[in-house]
């Protein structure tokens, strides 16, 4: 019974994980864009006349902001659909207990 009640621990703290990738990206990202936004719109309001410029970079920061969420929602979907690596050590080691 505590070879089962372990592999429940490891797989709901999984899934655990994978919400905390998942949602915390998420927040990260929309607190990143709001902030890249406004900065940007407070450029150009200051000098019009550099706003392609503005506008390069503010796109190019927002592709890295959202490759970090894209990375993390893939660590997250990974750990959650994926063959599990704790999972198996989990089951290691009760296969030992059992023999």
């Amino acid at each position: 019974m505590e070879i089962v009640q372990s592999v429940a621990n490891v797989q709901g703290l999984a899934a655990i994980a994978a919400a905390l990738f998942v949602g915390l990206a998420s927040l990260g990202t929309a607190i990143g864009f709001g902030i890249l936004g406004g900065k940007f719109l407070e450029g150009v309001a200051r000098q019009p006349e550099l706003g392609p410029m503005l506008m390069l970079r503010m796109f190019l920061m927002a592709g890295l902001v959202d490759a970090f969420a894209a990375i993390s929602i893939v660590l997250g979907l990974l750990l959650f659909f994926a063959d599990n690596p704790f999972l198996k050590e989990v089951l290691k080691v009760a296969s030992k207990q059992v023999s």
